[in-house]
C-alpha cells in the first residue's frame, strides 16, 4: 500500500503564521525606513575614504581614519544603547538614535568651514554613535513584531530595504560628490602652492558636505514623524538592569558566543569589499585603461553600485530560499561562493577580478541579518543586550580594513598588487562565517 506523505511539521504551522502580523504593519514600515537609513550613511561614507585622501593629500591608511571613527563608534555606543533600551522602550532607542545621526549630519556645517580633517572624523562618530542606537533598537524591534518562528524571515525582510539606502547612498556619492570633485589625484596636488591646494581644498569640501546636511534634515522629519505615531510596547519587558548577569547568560550559549564572532568578522569583510573596490578598480582603469584618478574612481564606484544591486537582488531571493533551507545551511553555502570569488578577486589582475569582486555582494547578501537571528534564537528577555553585543561586532569595520589599507599602501605583495593580494582578509572571513554556517547545522541544532 502507498505511503501518504506527511508534509513537514514546521512547514505546516508556519504555513498559518503571518511573517508580519497586520496590527504591527505600520510600525514595521516606519522601522524598515530606518533600516535604508542607516543604509545610506553607511554607504556614501564608504567611498569617503579615497575621496578624503585625495582633498587632504593623504595615504589610503589616512584615508581610512574615517572607517576606524565611523564604525568604531558602533562598539562604543551599542551597550549604553542597550541599557537605555532596556530600561526605557525600543521606540526611545529609535529617537535618540534619529537625534544623534541627525546631530552628526549637521554636524559637516562646522566642519566644512573649520576645514580640517578632525573635525570631520567627530561629526561622523556623533552620527555613528546614533546608526548604534538605530540598529540595536531596530533589529530586536523587528524580531519582537510577530510570532518567533517567522523572525529571522520578518528580520530579513526588514533588512531587504538596507541595502536600497546603501544604493541610494553609493548614486549620491558618484553622482554628486565624486562626479563633481576636482578629477586630480594626491600626486597631483601634492604639485599646487599652499593657496591653490587651499582652494581646490575648500570647494571640494562644499561638494562632500552637502549630501550629508541634507540628509540630516530628512533625519530631523524622521524622528517627528516617529515621535508621533503610537508604537508598540513590549509589556512583558522586565526594566530591571542585571547587565552582568545577563551577559553571563549570553556568553554561556556557544550559538550567541561564536555568532559575535561570526558577525565581526562579517562585517568587516562588508566593509573591506565595498570599501576598497574603489582602490581596487581604479588600480585597473588608470593602468589597463589609461584614466585619470577621479574617473577611474568614477568607474569603480559604478561597479559598487552594481555590486549593491546585486545585493539587494540576492537578498530577497535568498529571504524566499529560506522557506525551503534552513538558514545555517544557506549561511554556509554562501560563505563558500564568498571564498571561491574573494579567491578571484586575489588572483585575477584584471577586469575579470573586479567581477569576482563584484559577485560576491550576492553572497554577502543574507549574512548580517541571519548571523544576528540565529545568535538570538530563543535568548528571550536578554534579547536588548544579546542585540548589543551583535551590534557591537560591527567594529570589525574599523579594525580589519585598516589592515588592508596597511597592505594596499605597501603597492606590491608577493609580486602581486598590492590590492590585490589585501582581499586575502576577506577570504579568511568568508571561511570562518562558513564554520559558524555548518556549526549551526550541525552542533547548535543538537
Amino acid at each position: 500500500m502507498k505511503q501518504q506523505s506527511t508534509p513537514h511539521p514546521l512547514k505546516k504551522s508556519l504555513g498559518k503564521v503571518p511573517v508580519i502580523p497586520p496590527q504591527y504593519l505600520l510600525p514595521f514600515i516606519l522601522i524598515t525606513t530606518c533600516f535604508a537609513l542607516w543604509g545610506f550613511a553607511n554607504d556614501i561614507t564608504n567611498p569617503m575614504v579615497e575621496a578624503f585622501s585625495r582633498i587632504f593629500n593623504m595615504g589610503v591608511s589616512g584615508g581610512t581614519w574615517v572607517q576606524v571613527v565611523f564604525y568604531g563608534g558602533y562598539g562604543v555606543m551599542a551597550f549604553p544603547a542597550a541599557m537605555f533600551i532596556k530600561k526605557y522602550s525600543y521606540k526611545a532607542g529609535i529617537l535618540i538614535g534619529l537625534g544623534l545621526y541627525a546631530t552628526g549630519a549637521l554636524l559637516f556645517i562646522p566642519a566644512n568651514y573649520i576645514g580640517v580633517f578632525y573635525p570631520f572624523l567627530i561629526a561622523y562618530f556623533v552620527m555613528t554613535c546614533g546608526l548604534s542606537f538605530l540598529e540595536t533598537s531596530a533589529n530586536p524591534y523587528i524580531l519582537f513584531m510577530g510570532d518567533e518562528r517567522t523572525a529571522t524571515r520578518r528580520l530579513n525582510f526588514a533588512q531587504s530595504f538596507n541595502p536600497m539606502g546603501s544604493i541610494t547612498g553609493m548614486f549620491v556619492a558618484k553622482t554628486f560628490i565624486q562626479a563633481r570633485l576636482d578629477p586630480r589625484s594626491a600626486s597631483e596636488r601634492a604639485n599646487l602652492s599652499v593657496d591653490e591646494f587651499e582652494a581646490l581644498k575648500t570647494a571640494d569640501l562644499d561638494i562632500l558636505s552637502s549630501p550629508y546636511i541634507i540628509i540630516g534634515l530628512v533625519i530631523i522629519a524622521m524622528f517627528f514623524l516617529i515621535l508621533f505615531v503610537k508604537m508598540p510596547r513590549d509589556e512583558t519587558s522586565d526594566h530591571r538592569m542585571d547587565l552582568w548577569g545577563t551577559l553571563s547568560r549570553l556568553f554561556k550559549l556557544k550559538r550567541y558566543r561564536e555568532g559575535v564572532v561570526a558577525q565581526l568578522f562579517y562585517v568587516g569583510a562588508q566593509i573591506m569589499c565595498w570599501t576598497f573596490i574603489i582602490q581596487y578598480g581604479q588600480r585597473i582603469f588608470m593602468e589597463q585603461y589609461g584614466m585619470n584618478a577621479g574617473d577611474a574612481a568614477q568607474r569603480a564606484q559604478f561597479y559598487n553600485i552594481i555590486a549593491m544591486a546585486i545585493f539587494v537582488g540576492s537578498r530577497f531571493i535568498c529571504t524566499f530560499l529560506l522557506k525551503f533551507i534552513s538558514p545555517g545551511k544557506l549561511l554556509m553555502f554562501l560563505a563558500l561562493g564568498g571564498v571561491a570569488l574573494a579567491c578571484g578577486a586575489i588572483f585575477f589582475q584584471d577586469i575579470t577580478g573586479l567581477y569576482c569582486l563584484v559577485g560576491i555582494s550576492a553572497c554577502m547578501s543574507l549574512m548580517f541579518p541571519t548571523i544576528y537571528g540565529i545568535a538570538l534564537k530563543g535568548i528571550g528577555s536578554d534579547a536588548k543586550f544579546g542585540a548589543a553585543g551583535l551590534i557591537m561586532a560591527i567594529v570589525g569595520g574599523t579594525i580589519l580594513p585598516k589592515i588592508q589599507a596597511g597592505i594596499i599602501d605597501l603597492d606590491t605583495v608577493f609580486g602581486m598588487p598590492a590590492v590585490n593580494a589585501s582581499f586575502a582578509l576577506p577570504l579568511l572571513c568568508f571561511m570562518i562565517i562558513a564554520v559558524y554556517g555548518f556549526r549551526t547545522e550541525k552542533v547548535f541544532a543538537n
